[in-house]
């Protein structure tokens, strides 16, 4: 990894015959790091003096903004000569954010395998093991033997993706069996592969989601899992670097999701109009709900004007419920996530979360009242009590919400991430005005305390 002092002395390389030098020797990701950090004007220069070689493994490094950005720079040459070489999963993934105007001028152009490649795997919906796999893979006939099929490997197999599993199908490409490389270099020659594949073959379909795909392949300690149509024909692999990015990409959009960020997609480096698009929505949406929250309040102008020292207790309310439901919502979330839970298993779950949650409505309502008893005038001190009691009851129900929510979202096939934090602390903020301004008005005009 680059650090930073030597990003700058490679910046500071004013001889172009010793940049190319440099830059040509370095790691493919260290070499995209270095054009990412680069001004506008300067990446395409940069990259051009990269052999063909080290600009095609460069190039797949690099953020989906630069990659359009470089292809508009280049002639239409060196594109096509990246954009054939890519892997046909990493090809489409630039497909799906260049204009369509840019796919239209350089899918012909592409070889006619690459074509159909790229083809087969756009056809599949976004967010399936078919739009994610790729088709490269070691494929082998039944019949053949050991050495044949290390024959056939050496000579058309050394581009693949990975070579670490072989798998047989029959004739009409059936998947049958799988085979690992270390079988086949420990095993005679004269023995029919048959005899040493495994016949439990874990393989995920076409339309399986991309999280079931993950889930499949941390559960089983797989480096490829292949991909098969409805007619159990294998149509494509994915890998495990596939599967780090599809884990990453889903975490970073629940997270997002999470904190209300609409379209889970930004980043650091977003454009300013992108992070405005994507937040600025749900924030009007926020203060949309928090108009509500205010309105709940407003039928208890007089009690507030007769007890003014809850304008002083009532922030305590804000947020706090919220926190606590959004720790129980981000840890079932990520339960479901992961498939640690299923519906099934709802009330197991609350029933722990609710053990959890009395002690902490007892940490928080013994701490309101304290922190009311210090504002409160003496004669006003049972509003610490109701200050207290709400604010335990608030924090059950807000550990109950934050744990049921999810469960129901996903049994309705909703993505329960989008029960953002936001969402829930507003809606509990709520519940808790209404309850403390509602106890103490009847305090006031009923018990006449």
């Amino acid at each position: 990894m680059l650090s930073r002092e030597d990003t700058i002395e490679l910046s500071d390389i004013t001889d172009l015959n010793q940049l190319k030098s440099e830059l040509n020797h370095l790691p493919a990701v260290d070499v995209g790091d270095y054009i990412s950090e680069l001004p506008g004007e300067r990446r395409a220069i940069a990259f051009r003096l990269l052999s063909k070689g080290c600009a095609i493994a460069v190039f797949e490094y690099l953020p989906t903004e630069i990659q359009e950005e470089l292809i508009e720079a280049l002639h239409d040459t060196q594109v096509c000569q990246i954009i054939e070489a890519m892997r046909p999963d990493d090809r489409v993934a630039l497909f799906d954010e260049l204009p369509a105007g840019v796919v239209k001028r350089l899918l012909p152009q592409l070889s006619p395998e690459e074509r159909a490649a790229t083809a087969t795997i756009i056809g599949y919906p976004e967010g399936t093991a078919g739009r994610v796999m790729t088709t490269e893979y070691v494929r082998l006939r039944q019949g053949l033997t050991v050495g044949e099929a290390l024959a056939k490997i050496k000579q058309s197999d050394r581009d693949k993706e990975t070579i670490y599993y072989a798998y047989v199908t029959d004739d009409s490409r059936k998947l049958m069996q799988v085979v690992s490389l270390r079988q086949l270099v420990f095993t005679l020659p004269d023995t029919p592969i048959k005899d040493i594949g495994s016949d439990r073959v874990i393989k995920v379909y076409t339309e399986t989601s991309q999280e079931d795909v993950a889930r499949q392949m941390q559960r089983y300690d797989l480096i490829a899992v292949p991909v098969v149509d409805r007619e159990d024909r294998l149509v494509g692999i994915i890998t495990i670097d596939d599967v780090v990015d599809i884990l990453q990409e889903e975490a970073t959009e629940d997270i997002q999701k999470l904190a209300g960020v609409a379209s889970g997609e930004d980043s650091s480096l977003s454009s300013p109009w992108s992070k405005l698009q994507n937040r600025l929505p749900w924030l009007l949406g926020i203060m949309a709900l928090y108009i509500g929250a205010s309105s709940s309040i407003a039928p208890f102008q007089d009690t507030i004007a007769k007890i003014p020292v809850l304008a002083v207790i009532m922030p305590l309310f804000s947020n706090t419920g919220g926190a606590v439901g959004t720790q129980a919502l981000t840890v079932t979330i990520r339960s479901l996530g992961v498939g640690e839970v299923t519906a099934g298993d709802t009330l197991k779950i609350l029933g722990k979360e609710l053990l959890a949650g009395l002690g902490t409505a007892l940490g928080l309502g013994l701490t309101m009242i304290l922190l009311a008893l210090i504002w409160t005038p003496p004669d006003e001190r049972w509003v610490a009590l109701v200050a207290g009691s709400v604010m335990a009851a608030n924090s059950i129900v807000a550990v109950t919400l934050g744990t049921l929510l999810p469960i129901a979202f996903k049994q309705v096939n909703v993505d329960p991430a989008l029960i953002s934090g936001p969402l829930v602390t507003t809606l509990l903020d709520t519940i808790g005005f209404i309850l403390f301004l509602s106890l103490i008005t009847l305090s006031v005009n009923v018990w006449h305390l």
